[in-house]
């Protein structure tokens, strides 16, 4: 079992900066791909970034230029920078992780969110 943990949300003033951090624990072999997604209210939940083991990286359309995603594989964290933030990144932040066990079994796990909410 892997457990996901997200902090950093909060409320925010349009134009501000925010950073989110999540930290993978438990059984961890090898962690793969991690990433972050987003869902607002009303809204289904959709992909904000996500970062390969090796760094290969993709962004929504929406955050290109605003938010950076990294990631510590030493620590198994991923952080996700969001500048120049706006009302409509308002949302609860998922961390997602995928995990590969020692015999090759891949997993999906996530976190249980951090809200961010963008007003003035």
């Amino acid at each position: 079992q892997v457990q996901l943990v997200e902090s950093g949300g909060g409320l925010v003033q349009p134009g501000g900066s925010l950073r989110l951090s999540c930290t993978a624990s438990g059984s961890i072999f090898r962690i793969n791909a991690m990433g972050w997604y987003r869902q607002a209210p009303g809204k289904e939940r959709e992909l904000v970034a996500r970062i390969s083991s090796g760094g290969s990286i993709k962004y929504a359309d929406s955050v290109k230029g605003r938010f950076t995603i990294s990631r510590d594989n030493a620590k198994n964290m991923v952080y996700l920078q969001m500048n120049s933030l706006k009302p409509e990144d308002t949302a609860v932040y998922y961390c997602k992780a995928t995990h590969m066990t020692m015999s090759a079994y891949v997993m999906d796990y996530w976190g249980k969110g951090t809200l961010v909410t963008v007003s003035s």
